[in-house]
């Protein structure tokens, strides 16, 4: 699966951003505030993807940081909740408002994204309510203690005991537990590493 592309940004839409790396041009849909963070046409950017795949589509979802990835992936296991529909809730909030809002079983706060009514709204507050806390939410009052913060190399390691098949949950806690061991400056590697002993055990 491809996780992360870093290369120079060749174009941009609406709703989506090509990336040339290396030559290649990957097209991958994001949200306007990925959109926004990416910078000018030209300059080097660093995305991290999510590619769907679906009998008559193959889509590659684009994330300026791990944790909008987590949250879309953690969005779209909701009834009812496509990708479009993801892209749009992180388009209107950001990943820390949306925490706060499931967190708190604020619907109101969630349906003020495009395409979402109020039944779907609660669906997902209610849905996620209890997931909210283990995932980074940019330092929001929801987030909790011991969670790891969005970017760097502890979510780079969240999302690889993910890939490997631990539930978000357990990945958050796992490297937050592995960096409280090893420290702040802890790389990828290290984490990953004391964060699997830790899941496991």
């Amino acid at each position: 699966m491809i996780a992360k592309l870093k290369g120079l940004l060749d174009e941009t839409g609406t709703d989506w951003a090509v990336i040339d790396v290396a030559g290649v041009g990957y097209l991958v849909h994001c949200s306007s505030k990925t959109l926004a963070a990416l910078g000018e046409v030209g300059e080097a950017c660093t995305v991290f993807t999510d590619l769907q795949v679906s009998e008559n589509d193959m889509r590659l979802l684009g994330f300026a940081e791990a944790a909008e990835r987590d949250w879309f992936r953690l969005l779209t296991q909701v009834q009812g909740v496509g990708s479009k529909v993801a892209l749009a809730i992180l388009s209107a909030l950001s990943i820390g408002e949306v925490q706060q809002a499931c967190a708190q079983g604020d619907a109101a706060t969630v349906a003020r994204a495009n395409g979402v009514g109020p039944k779907l709204a609660g669906r997902i507050v209610n849905e996620l309510k209890d997931k909210a806390g283990a995932l980074p939410g940019g330092g929001t009052a929801g987030a909790g203690p011991g969670v790891s913060p969005a970017g760097g190399a502890s979510a780079d390691a969240v999302s690889a005991l993910e890939n490997l098949g631990f539930k978000p949950a357990v990945a958050a806690r796992a490297v937050a537990a592995a960096q409280g061991e090893l420290g702040e400056g802890a790389g990828e590697g290290e984490l990953i590493r004391v964060a699997l002993k830790k899941a496991a055990g």
